[in-house]
């Protein structure tokens, strides 16, 4: 990986920031997306002085606005000549039903319509960098979960575990779609479940978030485990050529049945790329 430049959402805790101490370790160049700039700052600082590797840059950006991918995307593309491998990792559960600055319910919009947006705008460097590689964070929590195309905005009946469970439905549609969509074109894209994690990940949720949130720590797995499957994807020689596909524990995943419907992956490409205001 030395040399190569790779691009993590969500990179300032949990599965992000383990892949991205893994990644310094290896010589990556790496481009840190985050939120909160006192962690990330803290973030790119730590991991130099671990690694000794100083090709680590931050960007700041709320991926719940669109406005902000956008201009994430446009300082990445400024600063990084090539883009080798985009981790999509950053998400979001809310107990909670929110809506973004864009209007949209935030699980969908940080867990799936960030994916889709930032993917797209970085698409043409990825493939001007080929060999290169995305890789989309997704869950288990998706299965038994089916999308209410008159309601993805998750406006009726909300329920917190439902809707995750919808958006990582949404990332693996995705994923199967962009694989048919870049087959011959030298990147490949890979959905990966990391297990249960112990991250901050739902601690945005107020006491009872933070509650759940530390007793889950207490029998999940760590987040440098979780990053094992992430990492491999991004750097495995022998999946360079392979692409479309789900992973959990470093071999290939069965995800559920709704999730191959060829159709569904079709109709969510176009509704999304309708709702970032992009051509289909």
């Amino acid at each position: 990986m030395r040399g190569r430049t790779v691009v993590i959402t969500g990179a300032t805790s949990g599965i992000g920031r383990a892949a991205a101490a893994a990644l310094a370790e290896r010589g990556a160049v790496l481009g840190l997306v985050a939120r909160d700039p006192k962690r990330g700052e803290r973030t790119v600082r730590e991991l130099r002085e671990r690694s000794g590797n100083d090709a680590i840059r931050l960007f700041l950006a709320d991926l719940s606005s669109q406005r902000e991918i956008r201009r994430l995307a446009d300082e990445l593309l400024g600063a990084f000549p090539e883009i080798h491998v985009l981790l999509n990792n950053a998400g979001v559960v809310n107990l909670r039903r929110e809506t973004t600055v864009d209007g949209h319910e935030t699980t969908f919009a940080v867990n799936h319509l960030a994916y889709y947006l930032l993917t797209r705008l970085l698409l043409d460097r990825l493939r001007a960098s080929r060999p290169s590689r995305i890789v989309c964070v997704a869950s288990d929590a998706h299965q038994g979960a089916q999308l209410d195309w008159d309601d993805l905005q998750n406006e009726r009946g909300y329920r917190a575990m439902n809707v995750y469970g919808r958006s990582k439905l949404a990332n693996l549609l995705f994923t199967y779609d962009l694989g048919r969509r870049l087959e011959g074109s030298g990147v490949t894209v890979s959905a990966v479940h990391p297990g249960w994690v112990g991250t901050r990940f739902g601690a945005n949720n107020g006491i009872l978030g933070g509650a759940i949130t530390g007793l889950a720590r207490l029998f999940a797995r760590t987040p440098e485990k979780g990053a094992e499957t992430p990492i491999w994807l991004a750097t495995a020689l022998e999946l360079e050529a392979v692409s479309g596909r789900y992973y959990c524990d470093c071999r290939e995943h069965r995800s559920s049945k709704v999730s191959y419907d060829e159709a569904a992956q079709a109709r969510l490409w176009k509704v999304s790329a309708e709702l970032v205001g992009l051509p289909a």
